[in-house]
């Protein structure tokens, strides 16, 4: 009698043991869910603020967006996500996402942050890209300046053929014995450029006062 009062006994604790530290592990996912979903937003937040410097804008870039469907000019075959940089309540840049599908290791995502006035303000790879370690990952700020190189161009201080690197006859440096990877990017921020010129105003919706600032000088700080 007391031996099964025992086992019934330590079954209860046993069985109190199991549920309260379920509902301590279930407890512990959630807030460590949120506290990583936080870190990743602050590390976009982050990400695109190197891309439209801070003087450019006034509102949180988190919080500005707008979908972009699928499109072949931003290399793109599923909806994205565009964010919006404002100063004064009045349009400033637009950081879009797009992809240069012939780069010499696949395809390269890039994010590439465009003003008002159709002028460049920042361009970064976003990892993983597969391009041949010490030629074509000179596309990563990390690597080289090479990606700097976008800052303040736009469509109308290059004509159309010099949107290519120079072995084509363009503006743009190539890397020696990897001419293929940025010779897709190139054509891949040109691309975007394009459709930044073609649907401006639906960007930015209804709005038709932009806020336009001098393009900053360039920056070294890495995505």
């Amino acid at each position: 009698m007391i031996l099964g009062q025992s086992i019934r006994k330590n079954s209860i604790i046993m069985g109190l043991f199991a549920i309260i530290t379920t509902g301590l592990i279930v407890l512990t996912q959630v807030g460590t869910a949120d506290q990583i979903e936080f870190a990743k937003r602050q590390a976009l937040e982050k990400a695109l603020q190197e891309i439209v410097p801070t003087s450019l804008f006034d509102n949180r870039l988190l919080e500005d967006t707008v979908e972009i469907a699928a499109n072949k000019q931003l290399g793109s075959k599923k909806i994205r996500t565009a964010y919006i940089a404002t100063k004064d309540n009045a349009p400033a840049a637009i950081i879009l996402q797009a992809t240069a599908p012939e780069g010499y290791g696949g395809s390269i995502h890039f994010l590439v942050g465009i003003q008002a006035d159709g002028a460049v303000t920042g361009v970064r790879v976003v990892p993983p890209h597969f391009e041949t370690p010490g030629l074509g990952d000179k596309i990563d700020l990390a690597k080289s300046n090479w990606i700097l190189s976008f800052n303040g161009k736009s469509l109308t201080n290059l004509e159309p053929e010099q949107w290519k690197v120079k072995k084509d006859g363009g503006q743009f440096d190539a890397f020696t014995g990897a001419t293929i990877t940025p010779r897709a990017l190139v054509d891949g921020v040109h691309k975007s450029l394009l459709y930044f010129d073609e649907h401006k105003l639906s960007l930015f919706g209804t709005q038709t006062t932009f806020s336009v600032t001098a393009t900053p000088p360039d920056t070294g700080t890495s995505l």
